[in-house]
């Protein structure tokens, strides 16, 4: 590819020397970028490295149950405290706009917040 990139309508004098300088930069650039990149301290996306989870059925009912645990949970929750972690956990916003969006404080909803965690931590929910 570096020979035909090359561009140049000289003929090469020496086709054998400049291969051999060629295929050497290839690897001292390929040297580079893997030293740089730290590939050595990567390991391949293999089962042994990576294991992947099966979806099994008593998995997907494990994950249903763990579902209806946490709805139950916030079903018993005080309201201004759902209404603050669902914001925050679920839609994502931060507490100046639950803050806003509540009528609180940011310090309010940092302790609603912290609540909520709480009372799920209480029932061994994540």
């Amino acid at each position: 590819m570096r020979m035909h990139v090359r561009g140049q309508a000289d003929p090469i004098a020496n086709v054998e020397g400049y291969l051999f300088q060629v295929a050497a930069s290839v690897l001292t650039d390929r040297a580079r970028r893997d030293s740089v990149r730290h590939r050595g301290a990567h390991h391949e996306l293999t089962e042994a490295f990576h294991p992947v989870d099966e979806l099994t059925p008593e998995r997907v009912l494990r994950g249903r149950e763990d579902v209806d645990r946490l709805a139950n949970a916030l079903e018993d929750m005080p309201e201004m405290t759902r209404d603050a972690f669902v914001l925050h956990r679920f839609e994502d916003m931060s507490y100046d706009a639950i803050g806003e969006h509540l009528g609180i404080s940011n310090s309010a909803v940092g302790r609603h917040l912290m609540k909520a965690v709480r009372f799920l931590a209480a029932r061994d929910l994540p």
